[in-house]
């Protein structure tokens, strides 16, 4: 009989929260509402996972729907459709899974190694409700890894279609029900409350208590329904020791409620259930609209065509550029040393080689056979090879390599001074209201009091605060863009304003390749002619791709053993023929031209030499003039000689450092050097050679010239055509830090406003709650116009 007693009492299931009936299942003292979500617990318990528990009450999902059939899983046509990465060891996907509700959720599902060892490791998106899973299928299988997920309560949906924007619609049609709900109720509530406002008459008052107790029934699914999310929201930010923006909200809701009721059920008053019932509603059409953009912004940036990459295309025996966002599946394309496979594709011609250290971590190479798929991501390394694409190119997903937490890391200091200010705003908040209903009670003016107490919470809200930042520098992704200049994320905007020092590369970022003049000493016959086509098309540096051009239409021959060392040259063997390619001290030559030249060699005599005539970009004289008008700090680091220093030292200013013959590895301790002295480093270069350099930089900008430039180490890329924009761009990523600076005092002094007037109880909760939208869309409104009229002020739209 006390087993009995003691199963009534318990009433949730500890692992789903699900209300018990019947007999429940009980374990070390807990309950549960089915044997699924005891075995849950068991399973956790047992992998010392028990934390799952401390960061929320009832995090888990309910265990009682019927599993689905998997065996599907097993099949390799669809496995091949769904993993973002294959090899002999290793798979990562990326699944959808709806589930993913809070903080346990993420917890759980990046320390599933612990349920698994095969699992090498899982990051979640929580926004998107996404876990990339990275595993070893030779120990676990697709299958075995999605019945795990099942069984400890996330199930992933599993479709070929975008599961994300789907599963977006379902979250935002739940949020259009709660707005549904507090409108029905809140257009009812304000036609009961009419009599009162306008005065009633014998006949309203013989009925006053029923229409009271009828708005005390709309006012109760607002609160428990509409509301839900902020009392969660608020109920775990506590639980957590953090005060978020959501606390002062749902303490304002309750009290609204709390003194609605009171006055109803004690007969003393009409209560507020009405304005309770537009707040709700006019609170969740601010969230609606801000979940709107944030929609929109997060599709914009995941999906959209934008990388400003081309991949070269064999069309009728011909190469032509294209860029990456128009390849279609079936296409042919060639893939040259050190380039990202932008696709899935089988490999039809070459020895693949492919560095997935992008994807996976791993920097050795693997090797490919003919038929066999390649997944993109890959850098190829050694020949250029010809590759079939069979998936269509997935933006999301180069998005994801480029924003990649192993390449740069950035302390998002705007980010962290918001959430500083909104956890002491809170505080302040939250006693400014108790103060003022202090003070009105103890003035007898008990309805002052709880009338200022409501409307100070309700009026400060903080909404406006935290969109400043996340829309001005959305809003100012767009123009970038729109300029052809590509930011990895909103904080690489940020860290471009702080940039006190600019140091370019010369060679394909100063200098124009499109205008560029070869000279070539020697004498080539067809064949050598044939040879040096063969071994240059396997390479993406810019002097390669001009020896082709001056090169024109040759045969193209079966090369192999091909190598290229970054900065030195490259080397490849046609029978019994040795060429090599590159600096004097690569290819074994002795006598040295003025200028940049690379030498041909062939079974180790010289042939000749290419001299090359660089032209500058155009307005390089007026980029360097207009930065250092700005107080930029500016260097040239350059791999090549110092034939062309006295045109560079009459274009740079005097106190400027122009640095030659140096490698990547100079380079890059180049920028360590002055990042030491306190300066914030800017390098603009090519993505091939400056590849450590760009990583190292505080900001790294790869600028491309209509070829594969795709560096996921680079923070920003930029189109050669959009070269004389530069000063531009580093004065708009200030203008966008101002916006922020303005709309966050804009916010602030209407917080001021707001509560001078709420703590004189002068102001109704209705109308406070009709302001805190406004204060949403004008900061939204304020921050996209005013980013837009420093971009016209820039010349950038």
């Amino acid at each position: 009989m006390a087993t009995d007693a003691k199963l009534k009492i318990a009433t949730n299931c500890y692992h789903c929260g699900d209300k018990v009936e019947d007999t429940p299942y009980i374990l070390e003292q807990h309950t549960f509402c089915c044997l699924g979500c005891q075995t849950v617990y068991q399973i956790l318990n047992e992998n010392n996972l028990q934390s799952y528990y401390r960061y929320n009450s009832h995090p888990g999902k309910s265990q009682k729907s019927h599993k689905q059939d998997l065996s599907y899983l097993e099949e390799p046509n669809i496995i091949s459709k769904l993993v973002d990465y294959q090899d002999k060891d290793i798979t990562i996907i990326t699944f959808y899974i709806p589930p993913i509700h809070c903080s346990s959720c993420i917890w759980l599902l990046e320390n599933l190694y612990k349920l698994s060892p095969a699992v090498k490791s899982s990051k979640v998106d929580f926004m998107k409700k996404q876990a990339s899973i990275t595993f070893n299928h030779e120990v676990l299988s697709l299958r075995a890894l999605v019945e795990l997920l099942q069984n400890i309560g996330y199930e992933p949906k599993i479709t070929l279609q975008d599961v994300v924007k789907e599963g977006k619609k379902i979250n935002h049609n739940n949020l259009i029900a709660k707005i549904t709900v507090a409108g029905f109720c809140f257009g009812n509530s304000m036609m009961i409350s009419f009599p009162d406002y306008f005065g009633m008459g014998a006949f309203e008052r013989e009925y006053a208590n029923f229409f009271g107790y009828m708005n005390m029934a709309f006012g109760i699914p607002v609160l428990l329904y509409s509301a839900s999310d902020y009392f969660k929201s608020a109920w775990y930010s506590l639980r957590q020791k953090r005060l978020n923006l959501d606390v002062p909200l749902a303490l304002g809701i309750l009290v609204l409620f709390l003194r609605s009721a009171f006055e109803i059920i004690s007969q003393t008053g009409p209560g507020f259930m009405d304005t309770l019932c537009s707040l709700v509603f006019f609170i969740l059409i601010g969230k609606w609209v801000q979940q709107r953009t944030y929609y929109h912004i997060s599709f914009e940036r995941d999906y959209r065509s934008y990388f400003p990459v081309a991949v070269t295309v064999l069309e009728e025996q011909k190469e032509q550029p294209r860029q990456i966002a128009d390849l279609k599946i079936g296409d042919r394309i060639l893939i040259r040393n050190n380039e990202i496979i932008p696709a899935d594709a089988i490999l039809l011609k070459g020895n693949a080689s492919l560095d997935f250290s992008f994807v996976t971590g791993e920097s050795k190479p693997i090797a490919k056979v003919l038929g066999e798929v390649v997944y993109a991501g890959g850098r190829q390394i050694g020949e250029a090879i010809e590759l079939e694409v069979v998936k269509a190119v997935s933006q999301s997903y180069l998005t994801r390599l480029w924003n990649n937490d192993s390449f740069k890391s950035y302390e998002k200091k705007f980010d962290t001074f918001v959430e500083y200010i909104s956890k002491y705003f809170t505080i302040a908040l939250v006693s400014i209201a108790l103060t003022a209903l202090v003070f009105w009670m103890v003035n007898g003016q008990a309805d002052k009091a709880w009338a200022a107490f409501t409307a100070v919470l309700i009026i400060a809200c903080p909404c406006a605060l935290a969109l400043s930042s996340p829309f001005t520098l959305s809003a100012a992704l767009s123009i970038f863009d729109r300029n052809k200049f590509y930011i990895k994320n909103t904080a690489a905007i940020e860290q471009m304003a702080s940039i006190d020092t600019v140091v370019f590369d010369k060679t394909g970022t100063i200098t124009s390749p499109n205008v560029a003049a070869l000279f070539f000493e020697g004498e080539l016959s067809k064949l050598e002619k044939d040879m040096l086509y063969s071994v240059c098309r396997n390479s993406n540096h810019p002097l390669s791709r001009e020896i082709l051009k001056w090169l024109g239409e040759c045969q193209l021959l079966p090369v192999s053993n091909y190598k290229e060392s970054v900065g030195k040259g490259q080397s490849a063997t046609y029978k019994d023929y040795a060429v090599a390619v590159g600096s004097a001290s690569f290819v074994g030559g002795h006598k040295k031209v003025d200028g940049t030249a690379v030498y041909v060699s062939i079974n180790n005599e010289i042939k000749g030499v290419f001299t090359l005539e660089q032209s500058w970009r155009l307005g390089l004289t007026e980029v360097v003039q207009a930065l250092k008008n700005k107080a930029y700090t500016l260097h040239l680091i350059s791999g090549d000689n110092e034939r062309r220093a006295d045109a560079l030292k009459l274009i740079f200013p005097y106190e400027a450092s122009l640095l030659f013959n140096q490698n990547p590895s100079d380079k890059l301790q180049r920028i360590e050097q002055w990042q030491s002295g306190n300066h914030k480093v800017c390098m603009l270069g090519d993505g091939l050679n400056d590849a450590g350099a760009l990583r190292k930089a505080d900001l790294g900008i790869a600028v491309s010239d209509d070829i594969n430039n795709f560096s996921p180490g680079c923070d920003a890329i930029l189109d050669g055509e959009s070269f004389d924009k530069i000063p531009a761009f580093f004065t708009f990523s200030k203008d966008a830090v101002k916006v922020i600076k303005m709309s966050f005092i804009i916010s602030l002094m209407y917080n001021l406003i707001g509560i001078s007037f709420a703590i004189q109880g002068t102001m109704s909760p209705l109308f406070a709650a009709i302001l805190m939208p406004i204060s949403t869309v004008t900061i939204i409104s304020f921050t996209s116009l005013m980013t837009r009229w420093y971009g016209k002020k820039r010349g950038l739209i």
